[in-house]
């Protein structure tokens, strides 16, 4: 949305300085037929070409408020003055004629308006000037001065002027301004995106905040209970809202806000679980390989809780008690979208006949539930010692994200 804010501040000073150029080399030129024809003698061809010049352009600006074709206009304004010019200096002395360096204008606003524009337009420029001078060494030369003699050097002066005057007093100031503005607005959308940043980085951070808090509450419900059966659950729960939580803490932390860099948050999340549930004091292993791979939050959360579920299993139901064991985690990028995670224990598994259809285990229906939200598959690796999964994903948009867990 920024850029398009952006390509729209370029296109809008594109067509202001345009019709500005055009505008003003319409009275110049209106001014120096006047001079032409009254003050300097000049009665052949050159003052009338000067008035076409100007009507033209008047005629091309008002033409463009209704087709609002800036190509159409700005080719307009090139092609006419190209060929003005071309005729006043094949008036007044060919080569020789100080009315030349009037082409190199159209070059220059060429480059302003595109460098494919100014490309071609010197091509052509440098084209005639050749011919001009060809012809102009020739027997058969196309060329003639209708400029009066005692009148020719302040034609010459005031064509250099009109140059001069176009290139750097419209064609420059206005360029430069059309500059200024772009810069400008170019800090402004710097720091709008500055300010979205900051208030989503807040976001994240209150998020983060919250699913602590609801933990922490959770954490302070489980004292009051006695059944052991309902703290597990409870606890399980917590485990879960951290498990999210981290995700929030790890966004805001980064410079990138829309990614989290996936083998951190799996280490931090797996220590977490092992303290939680087996204490400081465990005899557990982790072997965790992680590639340098970022995922955006819409995939960080549920695979995360995902990764939770089968850590939390293989830390209760199949690494017991004191127990020492292994829990690998291995992360793997099939192509740009699409990921397979192999997950396990060497613990004391569990028999094929268990399924998430067959078993009341809520971590075992999330694994299954939590990988169909993924767009993935899950099989149950049978060659391992213990519970291994293999499960495949693909990156998830955000309106796969928020489609409900079954």
């Amino acid at each position: 949305m920024l850029k398009a804010v952006s390509e729209n501040e370029r296109m809008k000073d594109k067509v202001q300085l345009t019709l500005r150029v055009s505008f003003y080399a319409s009275l110049l030129s209106l001014l120096f037929g006047f001079i032409c024809l009254f003050l300097l003698q000049i009665t052949i061809v050159v003052p009338y070409v000067f008035f076409l010049f100007a009507i033209v352009n008047i005629v091309n600006i008002r033409a463009y408020k209704s087709h609002r074709n800036l190509t159409l206009a700005f080719n307009i304004i090139s092609i006419t003055g190209l060929a003005c010019a071309l005729v006043i200096t094949l008036y007044t002395e060919g080569i020789n004629s100080a009315f030349i360096f009037v082409m190199a204008v159209v070059v220059f606003a060429g480059y302003v308006s595109t460098q494919r524009y100014g490309r071609i337009y010197l091509y052509i420029t440098i084209l005639i000037v050749v011919l001009i001078y060809v012809q102009d060494s020739s027997t058969f030369s196309l060329t003639q001065n209708v400029v009066p003699p005692e009148s020719q050097r302040m034609f010459s002066f005031l064509s250099v002027l009109f140059s001069i005057y176009i290139l750097g007093g419209v064609l420059g100031k206005n360029l430069l301004k059309a500059h200024h503005n772009l810069y400008k607005s170019k800090q402004e959308i710097e720091e709008r995106i500055k300010e979205k940043e900051t208030l989503l980085r807040e976001v994240h951070h209150r998020v983060k905040n919250n699913l602590q808090t609801v933990s922490s509450l959770l954490n302070l419900q489980s004292r009051t209970l006695d059944d052991d059966q309902v703290k597990d659950l409870i606890r399980s729960s917590q485990n879960r809202v951290i498990s999210m939580a981290m995700v929030h803490e790890m966004l805001y932390m980064r410079d990138d806000l829309s990614k989290i860099e996936y083998r951190s948050y799996v280490k931090e999340l797996s220590d977490y679980l092992l303290k939680s549930l087996k204490g400081v004091d465990h005899k557990i292993q982790l072997a965790i390989d992680i590639p340098d791979i970022s995922l955006g939050i819409d995939t960080a959360i549920p695979l995360g809780l995902l990764i939770n579920e089968a850590i939390t299993n293989s830390l209760k139901y199949g690494i017991l008690n004191d127990e020492s064991g292994l829990i690998s985690i291995r992360l793997l990028r099939e192509d740009e979208n699409n990921f397979i995670l192999q997950i396990g224990d060497d613990g004391r598994g569990f028999s094929d006949s268990i399924n998430h259809k067959t078993t009341k285990s809520l971590g075992l229906k999330l694994i299954h539930n939590l990988t169909r939200q993924l767009n993935g598959t899950v099989t149950k690796d049978q060659i391992k010692k213990g519970t291994h999964y293999i499960i495949r994903f693909r990156e998830v948009s955000e309106q796969d994200y928020f489609h409900s867990i079954p």
